[in-house]
């Protein structure tokens, strides 16, 4: 029988194929079967002469790619497991009052029992001896498994957030066995980061070195260490599948390493470790829909976990740039529609009133190409390049305005406490389509309070009616939705929206369209 396992990660993340590799304690044990791959034979050994001469003449030294000597990976585990931990959290899950409650902040949806993903079953109700509808009556103990890694000799060991977060009580098995309670230093939902430290000042701690993970390339062979499942410290061996990976919907801030090392509950928090013995990543999740390893599992680069852990520790908080800008990819019919040569770079939607962008002259309507001569590819990429930087920093921003580049120097903000630097969502692709099927209306007291629209947005048409097969609807466009321009030409009101509709081509509209959260550019296709 398979049980269900389950995660603190917001279930919204989890929907999507998305599975944090945190095992819930008391799962019965699993059988693991490893291949072992033996080194292909080097110059020198027997079994080169056995070759056909002209496969042997590929392992000559004088090649341009010649073999490096091969490596034990034994040796390598063998280095670094030490370094690795078991991390048991217990939180008391308090049920909420009534019948059919919601869960417990970071259960699954729509579970009764005071967030329990197994009392609306009725196998597993039986074994509580609850009548339908009745939730437990008294707080229940919840325990959970995952894994770290020991990064300093004096007790700090790097975690996922999800591993560690709302828990009552963190002990900490070692390699060795010997067991440590452990004390939240500081944690980073955005990125599911968290530092945890020991208590007791254990001697004979053995602190893992961290590796450039911006030196991995495609197929490097990697180790990923951890405790999946709760049955003991185990390691498995994959390569480096992609770099970069983000817009996952796994945390606010990606730039994950993806790896077809096994990777399963239980192994959140653990070590991703390349032939060197060196960390670079924090194993964080995986795509499956079993619930098991499927091959594709994404881990933390360690650049940016060590650099989270090292402000989690100065100051227990990570502080992060902002520009104060709402983004967008840039494709290329979109570029297209705005008149511009290049399909990369990020397109910014809105500006922030008084934030730094604003502040030092970018625009709504720019491509940001690069920030410090590193190219922005994607609004991920973007997001992760500023957050890294601390507040007060001046960054040279590079952009296209008018088909021309420019060089703006930003001096970044704090990223406020109640916002988030907003991404706005592309709009969906669509074969066909005129701007038919909307019904606008000026913007007055009425349409604003039916519609909630800003006080902040002065102008523009709303949508109150939106035929739903309309090609606007295709595209993304939404009732309430504000629109400010048609083609690049203001639309001040409802009747600008009328004569500017009634000039569209037959092929596309650009429209410019305000939300709550800011603006993003739709294009309307035919």
């Amino acid at each position: 029988m398979t049980l269900p396992n389950r995660s603190s990660l917001p279930s919204r993340r989890r929907s999507a194929g998305f599975l944090v590799a945190a095992a819930v304690g008391g799962l019965g044990g699993a059988l693991l079967t490893l291949s072992l791959i033996s080194p292909p034979a080097v110059p020198g050994d027997s079994a080169a002469g056995s070759l056909p001469r002209a496969a042997a003449a590929l392992l000559q030294p004088n090649d341009a790619h010649a073999f490096y000597p091969a490596i034990d990976l034994a040796d390598v585990a063998e280095r670094v497991t030490a370094s690795v931990v078991n991390i048991s959290s217990t939180r008391t899950m308090k049920p909420e009052a009534g019948p059919g409650a919601g869960g417990d902040g970071g259960g699954e949806e729509g579970g009764g029992g005071g967030g329990s993903p197994f009392l609306d079953d009725p196998f597993f109700r039986k074994f509580f001896q609850l009548p339908p509808g009745q939730n437990i009556p008294q707080e229940r103990r919840e325990q959970s498994l995952g894994s770290g890694v020991i990064v300093d000799k004096n007790g700090i060991i790097l975690t996922n957030n999800h591993v560690v977060e709302g828990a009552d009580e963190t002990k900490v098995t070692l390699a060795d066995g010997r067991e440590f309670d452990a004390e939240l230093v500081g944690a980073d939902p955005q990125s599911d980061v968290a530092v945890i430290r020991l208590k007791g000042s254990p001697s004979g701690l053995k602190a893992i070195p961290i590796g450039d993970s911006d030196k991995l390339r495609l197929a490097d062979t990697v180790l990923a260490i951890g405790n999946p499942f709760g049955v003991g410290q185990t390691v498995t061996m994959g390569i480096v599948s992609a770099t970069g990976r983000a817009n996952l919907g796994i945390a606010d801030y990606e730039d994950f390493i993806q790896t077809d090392a096994a990777i399963n509950p239980g192994n959140s928090g653990g070590a991703l470790v390349n032939i060197n013995g060196e960390l670079v990543g924090i194993n964080t999740a995986i795509v499956s829909r079993t619930g098991g390893y499927q091959g594709i599992g994404f881990a933390i680069p360690s650049n940016m976990a060590s650099s989270i852990m090292t402000s989690l520790v100065k100051t227990g908080k990570v502080e992060r740039g902002w520009l104060g800008v709402a983004i967008q990819n840039l494709d290329r019919d979109l570029a297209d529609a705005m008149g511009i040569d290049q399909a990369h770079g990020v397109l910014v939607a809105d500006v922030t009133a008084d934030g730094p962008a604003k502040k030092a002259g970018i625009e709504r309507g720019d491509v940001i190409l690069a920030i410090d001569g590193h190219d922005v590819k994607s609004t991920g990429e973007l997001r992760n390049i500023v957050a890294a930087h601390p507040s007060g920093k001046s960054v040279d921003v590079t952009i296209v305005r008018d088909k021309k580049k420019k060089d703006i120097d930003v001096v970044l903000g704090s990223l406020p406490a109640t916002k988030e630097t907003a991404e706005a969502k592309p709009a969906k692709p669509s074969d066909e389509g005129l701007l038919g099927g909307i019904g606008v209306a000026d913007l007055n007291a009425e349409s604003r309070r039916k519609f909630q629209v800003p006080d902040k947005i002065d102008t523009g048409a709303v949508i109150t009616q939106l035929n739903p097969r309309s090609p606007a609807a295709r595209a993304g466009m939404q009732p309430g939705d504000v629109i400010i321009q048609i083609d690049q030409n203001p639309v001040a009101d409802a009747k600008d929206f009328h004569k500017l509709a009634g000039k569209v081509g037959d092929k596309s509209a650009l429209l410019l369209v305000a939300r709550e959260s800011g603006t993003i550019f739709v294009l309307v296709k035919k």
